[in-house]
C-alpha cells in the first residue's frame, strides 16, 4: 500500500499505522471498504469525510418576498482570495438571479449562454478557473420557504414548510446549516444505508458475549439512535435543546416538506501534491 493511502486512512480514522496497513491490504487498497471493515472490527463509530471542503467559492440564495419560491447556487473558485473578490461575487449574484428569475433547476442549462460568456470573461480577468457547480430550487405549493446563509458564505440552506412562517422556516434552515441532518424524518432514510449500519453494529456486537436476544435489542437501539441523530425532525433544536425540530414545527401547525443544504466544496476531491517529492523528482532528472 502507498504511504499516502495509509496516511489518509490514519487521518480519517485516528487508528494506528499497522492496523490501517492491514485493513488496506485486506481491502485491496479500497479505502472506503477498509473503513467499513475497521468499523466492524474495532468499534470505531465513524470516519472523517475525504475532500469535504476541498474547493473554494461561495453559495448564495434568493427568495421571493412572499416566500413562495427560492433558488440556491454554488459557484466555485480555486482560492478563498478570489471567493471574496467583488467581481466574482457580482457574477455569483447574477447566476442565482438567473436561476430565480427563470426558475432553472438544471445546472447545465444555468451555466449556458450569457452565464458562460460572463464566466469566461471573469476567468480571463481574474486568472483562476471558475465553475457554476450546483443549483437547487424550492416551490412552496401553498406553504412557505425560508433560507439561511452562514456568515462566511460557505453554507446555505433552503427549507420548505407546509404552514408556518418564513421566520420559522429560517430558524429550521439555520438548524440544518449547523447540524447537517441527512433526511427530514427517519422514514426517509435510504434502506440500504440503514442495512449497512445494522451490519456494522451486528459485527461490533458479536464479541459482547451477551445472549442473541440481548444483542438484537442492542442493535435495534443503535439503529434508533442513528436514525434520530440523522433525521431533522428528531434532532434537538439548536436554539432550544429541550425541544426537537419536529415538535417546534408541529406546535406552529406546520410540517417540513423538504430541505436542501449546500456546503462549498463538499464531495470534491482535489489531488494532494507532495511538493518535496515533486522537487526531488525534478532535481533527479
Amino acid at each position: 500500500m502507498s504511504a499516502a493511502l495509509v496516511k489518509e486512512l490514519r487521518e480519517r480514522t485516528g487508528l494506528g499505522l499497522m492496523e490501517c496497513k492491514k485493513a488496506l491490504s485486506e481491502a485491496g487498497g479500497d479505502i472506503d471498504a477498509a473503513i467499513e471493515a475497521l468499523r466492524k472490527s474495532s468499534g470505531m463509530k465513524a470516519a472523517k469525510k475525504a475532500g469535504r471542503t476541498a474547493a473554494d467559492g461561495v453559495v448564495a440564495i434568493q427568495i421571493a418576498d412572499d416566500g413562495s419560491f427560492a433558488a440556491m447556487v454554488e459557484v466555485n473558485s480555486e482560492t478563498d482570495f478570489v471567493a471574496r473578490d467583488e467581481n466574482f461575487l457580482h457574477f455569483v449574484s447574477s447566476v442565482v438571479g438567473k436561476a430565480f428569475d427563470q426558475r432553472i433547476d438544471d445546472v447545465t442549462a444555468l451555466a449556458e449562454g450569457d452565464t458562460e460568456e460572463a464566466r469566461q470573461a471573469l476567468v480571463q480577468k481574474i486568472g483562476e478557473n471558475i465553475s457554476v457547480r450546483r443549483v437547487a430550487t424550492h416551490e412552496a405549493d401553498g406553504g412557505v420557504i425560508g433560507g439561511y446563509v452562514h456568515g462566511n458564505n460557505r453554507i446555505a440552506v433552503l427549507v420548505a414548510l407546509k404552514g408556518g412562517s418564513e421566520e420559522l422556516a429560517r430558524d429550521v434552515a439555520m438548524h440544518v446549516a449547523a447540524v447537517n441532518p441527512q433526511v427530514v424524518s427517519p422514514v426517509d432514510m435510504p434502506e440500504d444505508l440503514v442495512a449497512k449500519e445494522r451490519e456494522i453494529y451486528s459485527a461490533q456486537a458479536q464479541d459482547s458475549g451477551k445472549p442473541p436476544e440481548i444483542v438484537e435489542k442492542m442493535i435495534d437501539g443503535r439503529i434508533r439512535k442513528f436514525l434520530a441523530e440523522n433525521s431533522l425532525t428528531e434532532q434537538a433544536f439548536v436554539k432550544d435543546p429541550d425541544m426537537t425540530v419536529g415538535k417546534l414545527v408541529s406546535q406552529a401547525g406546520a410540517e417540513v416538506l423538504g430541505f436542501t443544504r449546500f456546503e462549498v466544496g463538499e464531495g470534491i476531491e482535489v489531488e494532494k501534491v507532495d511538493f518535496a517529492s515533486e522537487v526531488a523528482a525534478q532535481l533527479a532528472n
